[in-house]
């Protein structure tokens, strides 16, 4: 098959599913969401004691068990010695015949992009290690399909599985819609520059963030969790948002993601990210930004011996116990604050949380411009530049307007495939497989799946033997006998099921890979050591042997293929073996 050097770095990006390739292929996104779909094993996870009885579950409860579960399992890793490093050069070469390539120093953090001021503020090269390094180079974050995951808990120094930020989202999204049967249509993937996260439109919204959850009630409740959660859609842009209908991308004037389903995406989105001052919220306000706690003081007691004690005091009793601030643990929490820490007289120049509580109360429903002038009031007495400030950052943690692709786009009507919760597996793979020739997402779905028999062999040869910067740095110094001896000591066992195929660096870094993986391994850096020398790799069902300058490597597999590949002068050939 002949491509062109667009379709064939897509095609490739499917195995590979960088950071970078899924913001220049943002079609790439969802398809993952369907590979993790079709892999048994988010299928097995039903197995587990964990989620008996599931179904009989509320749909937070659900959610949660799912959340638990992940965390239970899953940690964040984001080094950069799990997949390396490439280039601002590498990248550019690759994508800059067909992207214009300026824009991403607005879109992509390593390129210049300096939307989060927290990861600018702290020198982001820095903070991800990369200071010791010339500032041409860059992380090649590869996102894990799950078995990628999985196997991270035969990595050394883990004891469990583990994913980058993309990885825990598709994570998550299979795993919401196979366990807690929360239907695809209603899971929405947000990506930034420098986070993804899912959003979830049932109920009043479930937010996912990395191994977490957070509820429209836990977004405002200013704890380190939330405020973590509220950074991205805070501060940066979203650049992709990726949906069982398609995708829309902020720099693509073509979105194929359906226009009322995103329209409906916005409008709950714009429910969960806008709420009314409360008491509750100002509590949960003042917890989040704390500056202001001195401006207030609290009135305890009762009407015949009233004592005041300052909102700080009462913040800083809170970090110790189980009880808090708002009114449902008010009273606990009091009991538990030493004597001396009250005053029988008001505290100078500070307001009265009682009045202001009261006065909330009584302005359910009004909006927040007329409730400001109502507090002012309370406030007047003071000339107070911090009171001032605090109003304007209410606003900010009441009311976000993120920045989303605008509807402004050319909405393209495509097919799709829809698995339903109450589908089986064997359902999901037909439906996928079979539209596989009318929709690309189907197609590509199976790219990232890895189903060997079912696409073209040369793009995954091209992603492996190009791509896979760990093992040709760990083996490219070794002598041929000497990469041979390692990559063979390596358990002969693929991390993928039946007739799937792991790269070269996930065969080297989990120390594990069937034959065929072996033999790719020691190509992948056998090519880089002699760029010029042609090779051959024959597979025949259990025997796989691996031709190089003369020799003759020989490997064992467990996988059903009959294949030749001949990587010669820069180029792979791969033909059948008939007969």
């Amino acid at each position: 098959m002949t491509y062109n050097k667009k379709e064939l770095e897509r095609l490739s990006s499917a195995f590979t599913l960088s950071d970078m390739e899924i913001f220049i292929f943002p079609e790439l996104f969802w398809p993952l969401i369907l590979a993790n779909i079709m892999s048994p094993v988010i299928w097995s996870w039903r197995n587990d004691p964990w989620f008996k009885d599931i179904e009989k579950k509320n749909l937070i409860a659900r959610v949660n068990r799912v959340k638990q579960y992940i965390i239970q399992n899953y940690v964040f890793n984001l080094d950069l010695e799990t997949w390396g490093l490439t280039s601002k050069n590498a990248e550019l070469s690759r994508f800059g015949e067909f992207f214009d390539t300026s824009i991403l120093r607005h879109s992509n953090a390593l390129f210049g992009y300096e939307g989060d001021k927290y990861y600018f503020d702290i020198d982001i090269r820095k903070h991800f290690g990369l200071d010791k390094y010339n500032s041409d180079i860059i992380p090649y974050w590869k996102t894990e399909t799950v078995e990628a995951m999985e196997a991270f808990r035969h990595k050394k120094g883990f004891s469990s599985g583990a994913g980058e930020c993309v990885s825990l989202s598709a994570l998550f999204a299979a795993a919401l819609f196979l366990i807690a049967k929360i239907p695809l249509e209603r899971i929405f993937l947000i990506a930034t520059p420098l986070h993804s996260q899912n959003f979830i439109t049932a109920g009043e919204g479930i937010l996912t963030n990395n191994r977490r959850i957070v509820t429209k009630n836990m977004w405002y409740n200013g704890t380190s969790l939330s405020t973590k959660a509220r950074r991205a859609l805070e501060n940066e842009k979203v650049t992709i948002v990726s949906h069982l209908t398609g995708y829309i991308h902020i720099n693509y004037q073509k979105a194929t993601i359906n226009k009322t389903d995103y329209q409906k995406f916005l409008s709950c989105l714009n429910e969960y990210l806008n709420t009314s001052l409360s008491a509750e919220v100002l509590i949960n306000f003042l917890r989040f930004k704390s500056v202001y706690k001195k401006l207030f003081q609290y009135q305890a007691g009762n009407q015949s011996k009233k004592i005041y004690i300052s909102l700080e005091k009462m913040f800083e009793y809170e970090h110790s116990s189980r009880y808090n601030i708002t009114n449902e643990s008010r009273s606990s929490l009091i009991k538990e604050i030493d004597g001396d820490e009250f005053s029988i007289s008001p505290l100078e120049g500070k307001i009265l949380l009682n009045d202001v509580e009261e006065y909330l109360s009584r302005s359910k429903g009004v909006s927040y411009n007329s409730v400001r002038k109502g507090l002012s009031k309370i406030f007047s007495g003071q000339s107070n530049h911090l009171a001032d400030q605090m109003f304007d950052d209410i606003v900010s943690f009441i009311s976000i307007k993120p920045r989303l692709p605008g509807i402004d786009k050319e909405f393209l009507k495509v097919k799709y495939p829809e698995p339903a919760c109450t589908d089986t597996r064997e359902d999901i793979l037909h439906k996928i497989s079979d539209l596989k020739n009318e929709s690309e997402t189907a197609m590509l779905a199976l790219y990232v799946f890895r189903d060997m028999n079912s696409i073209d062999w040369y793009p995954f040869i091209k992603a492996s033997i190009e791509r896979n910067p760990v093992s040709v740095k760990d083996l490219s110094s070794l002598t041929e006998d000497q990469i041979y001896k390692a990559v063979s000591h390596i358990e002969n066992v693929s991390i993928y099921d039946e007739n799937r195929l792991a790269l070269p660096d996930e065969t080297w870094n989990f120390g594990r890979g069937d034959g065929v993986e072996k033999a790719l391994l020691m190509a992948t850096v056998l090519k880089d050591k002699g760029k010029h020398h042609s090779m051959t790799i024959t597979i025949d069902n259990s025997k796989v042997h691996l031709t190089y300058n003369g020799r003759s490597f020989h490997f064992r597999s467990r996988k059903s293929f009959r294949k030749e590949i001949r990587i010669e002068n820069g180029d792979y050939f791969i033909r059948a073996i008939s007969g």
